[in-house]
């Protein structure tokens, strides 16, 4: 019999991150005579259709709605804003509407926001209907209270949206800790997210490439440092820039991503004397990615909070060292040879908040090819024997949605 599943996500595609990314890539790999999945999302875009069928998803998209709005500009429209602020409610309120058509087997909440808060409403109403949520977000919850305030006003109810899941599965042991710092007993699994392994360390087309370095204007001797990232500040992006006077001048910053610090990132660029070398290409398309990885040297992302990050995953599959901050999960996959002398490397730690820690890191990748090539050697293995979606699914599948199935409440 065909197991109905609710999942309650504040954004999907084409809005899409690390957490849509998931949800996609997972529910593709399920038998659809096995599991059957609706979403309650809202509709950013007026012109996006109110139901939808993305691969094995059945989209329902509720709330008010503009055109051509861009989830990470801060100024969005009204609507948008009042519609995020309403979502908890609306998404009850449809998610009630589909049960009574489709009485869902389970309900699955994409994080502890607006989608946590109204999973929890159903979760209210419907006690018999097992309630699983996942978490990605990265930060303490200090900084969830700094950057959402009312969270502090609404504390208990917060509390509520982990309390009173039958099971919550985080992709890193940071956000795991953080799970149960807010209070939650049950049972925690920790599942990270995945990489196509085929797609990023297939090799690239040599026209491909080329059409890549012309785009960037990457030129014989140049080395390129290279981040896929939101532009927000905490990923780190501006110590990459400051650190870029301390590294030769053939050394280049290409940054994917688009975000709501882009013009502060490129006003530090100018400021630091260094705007020619920096190559900001706005949103790359996901499937661009892997010629992006081939042209680039070595990806940086010194973060500042990180739930765990794809990006440094697909990195490693793609065959590029990587620099990176000990901040959240990225310790669960990158061991530096300097700090963990007993492990076999995966990378090459920096310190937060240090543009000069930054530069050494590059540096060593840089002076010492012997190095280079046995981290590289290390992180690829290590992302094709755990980080590929299909051993991802497998773990979801029996981890996850067999045992809270079965076992229900």
């Amino acid at each position: 019999m065909t197991k109905r599943i609710l999942i309650f996500s504040l954004a999907y595609t084409p809005y899409v991150g690390g957490a849509e990314l998931c949800v996609k890539e997972i529910t593709d790999r399920f038998d659809q005579n096995e599991y059957s999945f609706d979403m309650v999302t809202l509709r950013f875009d007026r012109t996006l259709p109110a139901v939808e069928k993305i691969g094995n998803v059945t989209v329902h998209r509720i709330g008010f709605t503009a055109e051509n709005v861009k989830v990470s500009d801060r100024a969005l429209p009204w609507q948008i804003k009042l519609a995020k602020f309403l979502f908890p409610l609306t998404a009850f309120f449809k998610a009630r509407s589909l049960h009574q058509e489709k009485a869902y087997d389970a309900i699955w909440a994409m994080m502890a926001n607006q989608a946590g808060f109204g999973a929890l409403f159903f979760k209210y109403t419907h006690p018999r209907v097992p309630y699983f949520l996942e978490l990605q977000d990265g930060n303490s919850l200090r900084q969830v209270r700094a950057r959402r305030p009312i969270t502090i006003l609404f504390w208990p109810l917060y509390r509520a949206i982990y309390r009173h899941a039958d099971i919550i599965k985080t992709i890193s042991n940071f956000i795991k800790d953080l799970a149960r710092e807010v209070g939650y007993r049950g049972p925690i699994v920790v599942i990270p997210n995945g990489v196509d392994i085929a797609k990023f360390s297939a090799p690239v087309a040599d026209e491909d490439t080329t059409e890549s370095k012309k785009k960037f204007g990457k030129t014989m001797g140049d080395v390129f440092l290279f981040t896929a990232s939101r532009l927000v500040l905490s990923r780190g992006i501006e110590d990459v820039i400051r650190a870029l006077p301390f590294l030769p001048a053939n050394v280049k910053f290409l940054i994917a991503g688009d975000g709501e610090d882009r013009g502060k990132l490129e006003a530090i660029a100018a400021k630091a004397g260094v705007a020619a070398r920096v190559i900001f290409a706005g949103h790359i398309d996901h499937k661009e990615l892997p010629s992006i990885y081939q042209l680039s040297d070595i990806f940086v992302r010194p973060s500042l909070v990180e739930g765990m990050g794809s990006a440094f995953i697909e990195s490693f599959a793609a065959g590029l060292p990587v620099v990176a901050t000990p901040v959240g999960g990225i310790p669960d996959f990158l061991s530096d040879p300097d700090r963990s002398p007993d492990t076999e490397p995966t990378g090459l730690f920096c310190n937060v908040r240090d543009p000069e820690s930054v530069a050494r890191a590059v540096k060593k990748y840089m002076e010492d090819p012997v190095l280079t090539a046995r981290i590289v050697k290390n992180a690829k293995e290590l992302a094709a024997q755990k980080y590929d979606w299909d051993l991802i699914a497998k773990e979801m599948r029996e981890k996850v949605f067999e045992p809270l199935l079965k076992n229900g409440v």
